[in-house]
């Protein structure tokens, strides 16, 4: 029987004998806390994928596209950071549905959430929220997104998913600066009919600078400032703009201060450069989007003086700046935002996130509110329910101080890789992170891919990105006795390799 299953039964014997709530309930079925009722450790019965997993992705095969599909996963039978596949395998999840799973599977107090009479209505009721809003909903995001907005932001808008809410932010950024232009007077009747048609001056040649190796998502504006992978891009059209270098950062970085300040020095000058090079020839740049670190390109970090510069190229110039926190974000590098660790002279104007938040959606700067209704819209521009358990996700954050514990796992992690890349210096390389969002090289593409292989087979679940990079997006419940799961089997994985 699994725990969830488990759970509800103790949920309803009990109370039919003792007058208790559900929360007091579950607060002693999971004492002390939920890493007490994970698996011992990974198990592996099969082959991963195994033969329910091959039977079903045949059979999905008949309805869509499978190439992406890995295996197929018993929800049921996954708890905290162990991951269950439909052929009994348990696998250590260090990838977690692409960095989006906040407090491992089947945590007790989003399962309470669910279950709170409460929150009936909103899990069966999805509003169109732009337009008829529930009572609760101005309290609901005091109580989550507001409770946990970036310093120097108080304003925010829900919407579905990562990618929209960097498409949404970059019309907020695009509507703030031709508001500015015209000197915050009304659009002229001209630009009113011309925009209907997709001309100017109401469909102005405005653009946004972005970096190579970037990823911000895959409708058709945020995949303009997407430069990592070509499977996202082909055959679309996008606009022609801007695109500037990355830094190429050695690590660690603090041992190479010297010469990353000459890189990124070096690349915000190219910044001002590209700038001037697009304004002169008609599309003007209103703003730039980075991302805190180059996750689907290669987990590649910056510097804070890096970003610190953005933030005084966009505040001289006039534009926007948008910092895309859709997989940094929610605690993953021991701050709830990437980018508090920056110093920035000034707040971002547009921060984006998804991923770990349960919900997408975007902070603003005040001026960056749009001024008429519906210029910020879709039918549903984010869903309650996920409000509700983002609710508990914060509690938990809090009351259990996870952030902290990110910064201690994440040093202990980073010390694995470390010793790993100083014991297979030939295969290892570029050990680098913040918390737990940490990334580490390989020297070949074959020999990552083989040993992101060799590790399911010993029941360790891991994600690529990059040409050659093994990255790791746990859970905030990760702690150091999973990085001893791992490092056991990542040494036995590496030293087949180095034969």
């Amino acid at each position: 029987m699994s725990v969830t299953r488990g759970i509800n039964r103790l949920l309803r014997n009990v109370k039919k004998s003792v007058n208790i709530s559900e929360r007091q309930v579950l607060a002693l079925a999971y004492q002390p806390n939920v890493n007490d009722f994970e698996p011992n450790g990974p198990r592996v019965v099969t082959d991963i994928p195994g033969p329910r997993s091959k039977q079903l992705i045949e059979q999905l095969d008949q309805i869509q596209n499978v190439g992406a599909v890995h295996f197929f996963c018993d929800y049921d039978n996954s708890h905290g950071n162990y991951l269950a596949d439909v052929d009994g395998n348990v696998m250590l999840d260090l990838f977690t549905q692409i960095s989006s799973v906040p407090l491992g599977y089947n945590h007790p107090a989003l399962i309470n959430a669910v279950s709170k009479p409460e929150n009936l209505s909103t899990f069966v009721n999805r509003p169109a929220l732009g337009v008829y809003p529930p009572a609760d909903w101005v309290s609901r995001l005091q109580n989550t997104l507001v409770s946990v907005a970036p310093p120097g932001m108080n304003h925010v808008q829900t919407m579905a998913c990562g990618t929209c809410s960097v498409e949404h932010g970059m019309k907020a950024v695009f509507m703030k600066f031709m508001s500015d232009a015209r000197g915050g007077m009304p659009p002229s009747q001209e630009a009113l009919e011309s925009c209907i048609i997709n001309k100017a001056p109401g469909s102005p040649s405005l653009s946004f600078l972005s970096f190579n190796n970037s990823f911000h998502g895959r409708t058709m504006g945020a995949l303009a400032c997407s430069h990592s992978k070509w499977l996202h891009k082909l055959d679309f059209p996008v606009p022609d703009w801007p695109i500037v270098r990355f830094p190429n950062l050695k690590y660690p970085l603090e041992e190479n201060v010297v010469e990353n300040r000459t890189e990124e020095s070096k690349i915000l000058e190219e910044v001002e450069d590209k700038i001037d090079e697009y304004n002169k020839k008609g599309q003007t740049v209103a703003g730039i989007i980075v991302e805190p670190v180059q996750c689907e390109g290669g987990d590649k970090f910056a510097t804070p003086y890096f970003f610190q510069g953005l933030r005084d190229i966009t505040n001289k110039r006039g534009m926007g700046f948008i910092i895309d926190e859709v997989q940094t974000g929610c605690g993953a590098t021991g701050k709830f935002w990437a980018h508090e660790h920056f110093n920035l002279t000034d707040s971002p104007d547009i921060v984006s996130f998804s991923k770990k938040m349960l919900t997408g959606g975007f902070y603003k700067k005040v001026t960056f509110k749009p001024k008429e209704g519906h210029r910020i819209f879709n039918t549903w521009v984010g869903d309650p329910s996920k409000i509700a358990l983002l609710e508990e996700v914060v509690k938990v954050i809090r009351e259990d101080n996870l952030l902290d514990s990110v910064k201690v796992t994440g040093e202990y992690l980073m010390s694995g890789l470390f010793n790993m890349q100083s014991k297979y210096p030939g295969i290892l390389s570029n050990t680098r992170g913040l918390g737990t969002l940490c990334a580490i090289d390989f020297n070949t593409t074959d020999n990552r891919d083989k040993a992101m292989a060799d590790l399911r087979k010993k029941g360790v679940h891991t994600g690529a990105c990059g040409p050659t990079s093994l990255r790791f997006r746990t859970t905030l419940l990760f702690k150091t006795k999973h990085v001893d799961v791992f490092m056991e089997r990542f040494d036995d994985v590496l030293s087949q390799l180095n034969k």
